[in-house]
Formats: structure tokens, C-alpha cells, sequence
């Protein structure tokens, strides 16, 4: 028979605390308790058990739920951190709060970026999001000043050496413009800091505008005005789960409604194909069915076409 309860280190990850390894090391540095008494490597909790780390405690609920997921337009001059220094308002002063959690951000955006934000109740979601080494698809809507020519979009396809290490885009659009501005879509595999921005400044051109349409299968709902969020439907996360490989035995779907929701908006989970652990060589998907938001912009982006080089 399997084991009682669940590990401790996974239920951890799951409260949005850190990944899993980062647990690990927690509970062998001593840092973690159980009901009161220090924590072991190898231990599982049940229903019932009080759980602290890091002057935070976190009671193991009666039956396993469903993290929860929002999905949320972030304007631009928001943060994507809990605090700022500055006293900047960041993107998680609009959020509900979370018993006995914390809201997990799902790939950052920079304070004049705005568009697409996934914030997540489950380490091991946001971690299955974002670690480099599942290369899971970004797709920005992006307004220049100036246009590519065909060498310098072939140089972002190939790849151009950043100040971290080499970078590229695995698809570009074109998507029209008028006078010194023009819009692209891209679609990118990783999400270092600012990489768009800088790639375009490599050949040359300045981002005026900067939106994420979509991360991974979840795309930005045409309705969702700036600054408004929604969140997904049980059905929805139990579908992310799937994609993302990430097990949902054992977990029952929550009966009550959640605050702070909008209305179920239309086509947020659009690229529903199981997730590959890893890109198979030569794999490439389509960067072409997410839409920028309705309203997000009075610039909107005309239909795209490939940008080739010759």
C-alpha cells in the first residue's frame, strides 16, 4: 500500500512557498516544523497538521483542492514583486488574499511592460511554467520604432549573443503599423530579463510598447479590461494540470465561489495538447492564434505576416 499522507516537501511547493528541492533543503536545515517538533527529510503530513516555516504556519486541509489560478491584465506601471522599495503599487495589491498561502507570479513583466499575468496557489505549476529546461512558448504583442528589414529579422530567428548568453526568437510576425511605429508578434521559449526588449535593441530598434498575449496555453481574454483579473474555473485548472503533466488524483473540485472572479471570459486555454517534458529537436508550434486584448490598446496590431529572410 502507498504511504499515508502526502510528502511534506510537495504539500510545501503546492502552498506557493518554493519549489520542491528548495524544501527539501529547508526541511534538512532545520527550518521547518510539523505540529510543533523540528521536521525530517522523508516526512508525510496528514489532515490536520499544522506546518510553519518561516514564521508562516499552514494547516494541512481536510481533502486535497485544486490550486487555484488567476489569470490578470497588468498595466503598464505595476510591479510584478510583493514589495517595492520605491512604493511603487504592484500587481499583488489587486489579488484576493490566500489562507494560509501565497499568490506565485508565473513569469514577470518589467514596470513599462503590461498584458498577460498567471498567478498561481501551486509551486509545482509555476515551476512546470516557467523553468527554462520546459521551454513553454511567450507570446508578445511588440510596437517598435521603425521596421525590420529581412537581414535583421533573419538575425533574430538565427539568434543574436546578449550580454547573458544567446538569444532568439522562435517566431516573428509581422503585423503592419503606420508612420515610425510597426508591430510585431513574437513567440519565445524563456524568459530572462527584459530578452525581448534587449533582442530588438541588438538589431537596432526600440520597443515602444510591450504586451504578453500569451504563456504557454493560457492567452489573455479579449474582454479582460487593464487592471481586471479572472479566475479559472475548476474545469480550466484541472485542463492546465493535464497539459502541464502534474497530477490531479485525489483532489475534489471546490463547490464555493471564489472572490474576486469575473465573468468566465471566452478562449483562455487555447493550445490544450499535452505539454512536452522537453522540445524535441526541430519542433516548432504555432505563434499565430493569440489575440492582443480588446481594448488594451488603441494601437491595434493589423493582421500578421511572416517576416522571412532571404
Amino acid at each position: 500500500d502507498a504511504p499515508a499522507g502526502e510528502r511534506l516537501q510537495k504539500f510545501l511547493a503546492e502552498q506557493g512557498v518554493g519549489s520542491r528541492r528548495d524544501m527539501e533543503a529547508r526541511i534538512a536545515a532545520g527550518q521547518v516544523s510539523v505540529n510543533g517538533e523540528t521536521a525530517i527529510l522523508g516526512l508525510r503530513v496528514r489532515p490536520g497538521d499544522v506546518v510553519r516555516i518561516g514564521g508562516r504556519g499552514y494547516k494541512v486541509p481536510a481533502v486535497g483542492r485544486l490550486p487555484r489560478v488567476l489569470i490578470y491584465h497588468k498595466p503598464e506601471g505595476e510591479i510584478s514583486t510583493h514589495e517595492d522599495a520605491k512604493g511603487r503599487p504592484t500587481v499583488f495589491e489587486r489579488l484576493p488574499r490566500i489562507r494560509g498561502g501565497k499568490w506565485v507570479a508565473i513569469g514577470r513583466l518589467d514596470v513599462n511592460s503590461c498584458g498577460l499575468m498567471i498567478l498561481t496557489s501551486s509551486g509545482d505549476l509555476a515551476n512546470r511554467l516557467m523553468h527554462p529546461r520546459f521551454e513553454v512558448e511567450r507570446e508578445y504583442a511588440v510596437r517598435t520604432l521603425g521596421e525590420l528589414d529581412s537581414l535583421r529579422a533573419g538575425q533574430l530567428l538565427a539568434g543574436v549573443e546578449l550580454d547573458d548568453g544567446p538569444a532568439k526568437f522562435d517566431s516573428l510576425l509581422d503585423a503592419g503599423g503606420e508612420g515610425s511605429n510597426h508591430w510585431y508578434r513574437v513567440v519565445i521559449r524563456e524568459g530572462r530579463k527584459r530578452e525581448v526588449r534587449r533582442l530588438f535593441e541588438a538589431v537596432g530598434l526600440m520597443v515602444s510598447r510591450l504586451m504578453r498575449v500569451r504563456f504557454g496555453p493560457v492567452e489573455l481574454p479579449n474582454h479582460l479590461k487593464r487592471g481586471a483579473l479572472h479566475e479559472l474555473s475548476d474545469e480550466e485548472v484541472a485542463k492546465l494540470l493535464h497539459w502541464a503533466d502534474l497530477p490531479i488524483e485525489g483532489i475534489v473540485k471546490a463547490t464555493v465561489k471564489r472572490p474576486g472572479a469575473t465573468r468566465k471570459p471566452r478562449a483562455v486555454l487555447t493550445h490544450l495538447p499535452k505539454a512536452p517534458v522537453t522540445k524535441p529537436a526541430g519542433a516548432s508550434q504555432s505563434a499565430t492564434t493569440a489575440r492582443t486584448a480588446r481594448g488594451a490598446t488603441t494601437e491595434r496590431p493589423r493582421a500578421p505576416r511572416k517576416v522571412r529572410s532571404r
